[in-house]
């Protein structure tokens, strides 16, 4: 299972370099983030996958389920961030 963890490793450098191209070009932070939270999300699911030698089964669930959390926490913190704004 060495796969995940060079698969991390060049997320890793990947999204940095993106990162620091989207700053240079936008010179904005929320595309960064943005960025950061994708290579981050997949990372840890690589991570725990390759940590525990879950089956094809259980990536699928693992998948699942952590989707609908981030799913749920975006619309939590989009509605949050609105009421807030007003």
């Amino acid at each position: 299972m060495a796969t995940y963890t060079a698969l991390g490793y060049g997320l890793f450098w990947v999204g940095l370099v993106v990162s620091i191209i989207l700053y240079a070009v936008k010179r904005k932070w929320y595309p960064i983030v943005y960025v950061i939270s994708v290579a981050l999300y997949i990372f840890t699911v690589t991570f725990v996958i390759e940590a525990f030698s879950l089956s094809k089964n259980w990536i699928l669930l693992l998948l699942a389920l952590s989707s609908a959390l981030m799913i749920g926490v975006g619309v939590y913190l989009s509605r949050r961030f609105k009421e807030d704004k007003k």
